[in-house]
């Protein structure tokens, strides 16, 4: 069963406090998401530790409840 984009958000919020999260459905299928997530705990890291921290949050659902994620991430300006 796939995630819904909320659960996704939910997720991302909850994990990242303070985090802006945008969530779009690229496929119009529930399955295939693109998100851009801006957030404080992202300052002065790499992009691939930024993705780290996202993929925490969502606590193991990549590759199984949570097929294709798109991530965008950013600390805010």
């Amino acid at each position: 069963m796939a995630m819904q984009a909320g659960e996704i958000e939910r997720l991302i919020r909850e994990g990242l406090p303070g985090a802006e999260v945008e969530i779009r459905d690229l496929a119009g299928d529930g399955e295939h998401y693109a998100a851009h997530v801006t957030a404080p705990q992202f300052a002065g890291k790499p992009r691939v530790a930024q993705h780290k921290l996202v993929y925490e949050a969502l606590g193991g659902r990549m590759g199984g409840v949570l097929h294709a994620l798109q991530l965008t991430t950013q600390a805010p300006t």
